[in-house]
């Protein structure tokens, strides 16, 4: 059964840090590019960063700069290092395959909030 776990959310100031983990079944990982999207209250789910198989990247115009996606092929996971965090990224967090958008994880939560 395809499966995505992320964690690594929580409460953090502006300015602050989190990193998001993600761990994928092989059937959704295995040769795939990744994403980690982001969905706030009343907003659709928005793309935030992209990796290939290969390591290539791709971010969101908010988060260039501040954000770095990487991945780990051998332990199937991505990750999402959030610096400079702004409460304007406040949102659930989840990682997905762009080819496997039928099914999600259940997220992670990020507040910015003093």
């Amino acid at each position: 059964q395809a499966q995505l776990v992320e964690s690594g959310g929580g409460l953090v100031q502006p300015g602050g840090s989190l990193r998001l983990s993600c761990v994928a079944s092989g059937s959704i990982f295995r040769f795939a590019a990744m994403a980690w999207y982001r969905q706030a209250p009343g907003k659709q789910r928005e793309m935030v960063s992209y990796i290939t198989w290969g390591g290539d990247t791709t971010y969101a115009d908010s988060v260039k700069g501040r954000f770095t996606i990487s991945r780990d092929n051998a332990k199937r996971m991505v990750f999402l290092q959030m610096n400079n965090l702004k409460p304007e990224d406040s949102a659930v967090y989840y990682c997905n395959a762009p080819s496997n958008l039928d099914s999600w994880g259940q997220g992670t939560q990020v507040i910015v909030s003093f």
